[in-house]
């Protein structure tokens, strides 16, 4: 099964290697047949600590890392452990 590849932007980066992403998606209401933005923020490992506030980045599902952190950024340069 593929890897989920999201994009968002960086929202807090003060912790050491993590970052929290804010993504933001679409989807149509049940009900009212309306789109709707739906924002989930999730935590991301960034292992060299580049990532700065309001910088716009793709991050891929990843083995677990701690209770929280399930992804990590995605570059096509660097494979992903």
């Amino acid at each position: 099964m593929p890897k989920k590849i999201l994009e968002g932007v960086v929202v807090d980066n003060k912790a050491n290697k993590t970052v929290a992403v804010l993504i933001e998606r679409k989807v149509i209401h049940k009900k009212y047949k309306k789109t709707v933005k739906i924002t989930k923020k999730y935590l991301v490992h960034d292992e060299q600590n580049t990532s700065n506030i309001g910088d716009k980045i793709k991050v891929i599902e990843s083995a677990p890392i701690s209770k929280r952190k399930k992804w990590q950024i995605w570059t096509k340069d660097r494979s992903v452990k």
